[in-house]
């Protein structure tokens, strides 16, 4: 069975029910605002998985865990296993020089919020291939698939998490000390999701219990090739 182009949204909208492929109508009510209305069955973990941005600055992430999260982005799969990401973590309780170090790099925008979670990470990918040095033009887009095994993951362990292209990347650099073999590619905070009130942006109090929204599938899936 086909996913349902969703060209005709108006009959039954993003969050009309579906009839899967085995017959069962389902469209459960989510649990949290931001939990995903999807048209179709999609994974539990997929479902909730959402970025806030305020964060419960009294709750640490352990140890075990953070060890879960790198665990599951080393399964992610890449061009030739070439492995290209890297992961710079800073915590406040632990490293707080280099915490703050590295947050100093973030828009002021971002640090409004960003620094009350506990675990602030840098995201670097190796541009070039090792055993011949030639580029890897695939390193950006296996980076991207190990965070998204890491945000999985994290999802699974009750963590939330929120990426960032806000930030100064040379700073960034030099805070983390990154070779010139690497590239800095996003920041990513690491906690528990807190109390939207305590965010001092009204907007980001705002869009924190706010509906999420997607293009429909078929607005981005064609059959056999782009439309005219």
């Amino acid at each position: 069975m086909r996913p349902r182009g969703d060209h005709n949204a108006g009959a039954g909208g993003a969050n009309a029910p579906l009839l899967d492929v085995e017959g069962f109508t389902s469209m459960a009510e989510p649990e949290h605002p931001k939990h995903a209305r999807p048209d179709h069955e999609i994974l539990d973990l997929i479902q909730r998985r959402w970025s806030p941005r305020a964060f419960d600055p009294s709750r640490d992430v352990p140890d075990t865990d953070l060890g879960r999260l790198f665990e599951a982005a080393r399964w992610a799969p890449s061009s030739g296993n070439e492995q290209p990401w890297r992961f710079v973590v800073t915590t406040r309780r632990e490293t707080p020089e280099a915490f703050e170090e590295l947050a100093r790099s973030m828009t002021a925008r971002n640090q409004a919020w960003a620094l009350a979670a506990p675990v602030l990470m840098l995201v670097a990918v190796r541009t070039t291939i090792e055993k011949s040095g030639s580029e890897n033009q695939h390193a950006w887009y296996d980076a991207g698939q190990a965070v998204a095994f890491l945000t999985l993951q994290a999802t699974e362990l009750g963590l939330s998490l929120r990426q960032m292209a806000g930030f100064d990347h040379a700073r960034a650099r030099a805070a983390c000390r990154i070779p010139e073999l690497f590239e800095p590619v996003v920041l990513i905070v690491v906690g528990y999701a807190g109390d939207p009130g305590g965010l001092t942006v009204p907007i980001h109090r705002e869009t924190e219990v706010q509906p999420r929204v997607r293009r429909p599938v078929g607005d981005f899936v064609y059959w056999g090739r782009f439309p005219a």
